[in-house]
């Protein structure tokens, strides 16, 4: 049985040592339902500044689910999410929204809405209903449909567009929101290769820039190249948090993906898969 521990606790491990960034994120003991099953069983991970913070695991395992709470579309029924060092349920919608933007892995179709108007729509909270659109927004929004490839795309109906142009579209909108912190649930879902590639390194491009980024992912591959860590969760557990060249072991990816495979380390570390376990 999993011992049950305070969020102080808890909170006492995503606590920054000398000299290290305070986390902007932090899930503290988490604990969620969806109807009468508990999903997520107290689970603690942080992300600070300049990180990309990867949630893996089995399918049903609470990736989602645990990124639903970081945003508050899931109200937690146990623990605590801090969002920068605040208690969330003491902030506004909107002072969420101007820290933390989310992509979600079947983005919402804004049918009738052009590729930029709807990336335009992150740029709501920065403003008022009545407030007209600056010469910043649509700088940004520009910025933000150049980042993700959708230039030639900009004026289309978001209807008649693809799932991976959808999803391209749901990124660049969260990053019209200017967050401190960037969820994506399954960002390269419906994506070909190249455009998988083209969101990844424009993930890394924005962490070293400052941006602290939770990304939810099924490729074990791609998140051990472009992840600086991993928390990987299993029925609702945190199974392993930390380092991603150090929580993947063999042993670890043996018993709860089911796989034969290692890490190799580098300047960007690589897995070798080599059958199921």
């Amino acid at each position: 049985m999993t011992q049950t521990r305070t969020v102080t606790q808890a909170r006492t491990e995503t606590l920054p040592k000398d000299g290290e960034a305070a986390p902007l994120l932090e899930l503290v003991e988490t604990r969620a339902r969806l109807g009468n099953r508990e999903v997520l069983r107290g689970i603690t991970f942080a992300v600070t500044s300049g990180e990309i913070l990867g949630l893996v695991g089995p399918n049903g395992s609470g990736k989602t689910t645990a990124l639903r709470c970081c945003y508050n579309a899931l109200t937690p029924t146990g623990g605590a999410v801090l969002i920068d060092q605040v208690d969330s349920t003491t902030l506004s919608r909107k002072d969420i929204a101007k820290t933390i933007s989310a992509s979600v892995q079947e983005p919402t179709v804004s049918a009738g809405l052009s590729v930029r108007e709807s990336i335009a729509l992150g740029r709501t909270p920065h403003r008022s209903w009545l407030d007209r659109s600056t010469e910043r927004d649509t700088a940004i929004v520009d910025r933000c449909i150049e980042q993700v490839g959708l230039v030639e795309l900009a004026g289309r109906d978001v209807s008649t567009l693809s799932g991976g142009e959808r999803q391209r579209v749901s990124i660049a909108r969260a990053l019209a929101q200017e967050p401190k912190v960037l969820l994506l649930d399954e960002p390269t879902n419906h994506l070909d290769l190249r455009h998988q590639l083209i969101v990844m390194e424009l993930l890394a491009e924005l962490a070293s820039a400052g941006l602290a980024v939770v990304v939810t992912m099924h490729d074990l591959r791609l998140a051990v190249e472009y992840c600086d860590n991993l928390a990987v969760l299993t029925e609702g557990e945190l199974r392993a948090c930390g380092s991603t060249v150090e929580v993947l072991d063999e042993p670890l990816l043996a018993e709860v993906f089911g796989i034969k495979a290692r890490v190799e380390r580098g300047v960007r570390p690589r897995m070798e898969i080599l059958g199921l376990a």
